[in-house]
């Protein structure tokens, strides 16, 4: 078991909230590879570096914004049930469970809010990614619609298994919750995403690719 302060933990759920949501904010990936493959010829004109800036500016103001609402609300709560977290993380769910409060519906806000929120940016990816797939349909070489399948896929799959992990451990009924149960859910949305994400997009980089096929072979060698 490892000692955090209580000012870590309020700084470690902050970052946390902060990078998650700035993340899930940028929607606009899909928008932007909605732009690229429905509308190519107006591409600079809609998604300009003004327009890229802006949104991105956006997408980290508004994930600031919810880490800091959501953890000052989290730890308003007065905290009575002992001090111990069965997590390897400060997160919302476990820090409610210390909580003695009979506000309900603060804690029902801390927990509802952010998936009605997810979920609207989720319908914005798919009904984005809906309208790439009637795109790529369209293409009539095989090879252009496999490239464009393979640029969309991964970050649909990716966010889809981010936000089903998510809100499984953020609503699931505490009837079923166990501390093993918790510490592997928790890993799933919070360590495999971010992993995996640099591996699916930078393997389909031509020079990654090369690197590693020379560096692979090397250390073959070496050994």
């Amino acid at each position: 078991m490892r000692d955090i302060s209580y000012a870590g933990c309020v700084a470690q759920l902050f970052s946390f909230l902060f990078f998650l949501g700035a993340e899930f904010y940028l929607t606009t990936m899909s928008y932007d590879r909605y732009v690229a493959i429905w509308r190519p010829l107006h591409y600079e004109t809609l998604l300009g570096s003004r327009v890229c800036l802006h949104l991105a500016a956006a997408a980290w103001a508004c994930g600031f914004l919810n880490a800091l609402l959501h953890t000052a609300n989290t730890f308003s709560l007065p905290l009575c049930q002992g001090n111990a977290l069965h997590q390897f993380f400060c997160e919302v769910p476990q820090i409610l469970k210390l909580s003695c409060s009979t506000s309900y519906l603060r804690e029902l806000w801390l927990l509802v809010v952010p998936a009605f929120l997810s979920c609207i940016c989720f319908v914005f990816i798919v009904l984005s990614y809906v309208q790439i797939f009637r795109a790529v349909l369209r293409i009539p070489s095989q090879q252009g619609r496999h490239k464009a399948f393979a640029t969309c896929l991964p970050h649909l799959s990716v966010v889809s298994f981010f936000l089903s992990t998510i809100m499984f451990a953020h609503l699931k009924p505490s009837s079923i919750s166990s501390p093993s149960l918790d510490l592997v859910v928790s890993v799933l949305y919070s360590v495999v995403p971010p992993a995996v994400n640099p591996l699916i997009y930078s393997l389909r980089n031509q020079e990654l690719k090369a690197a590693l096929s020379t560096l692979i072979p090397g250390c073959l060698v070496k050994q």
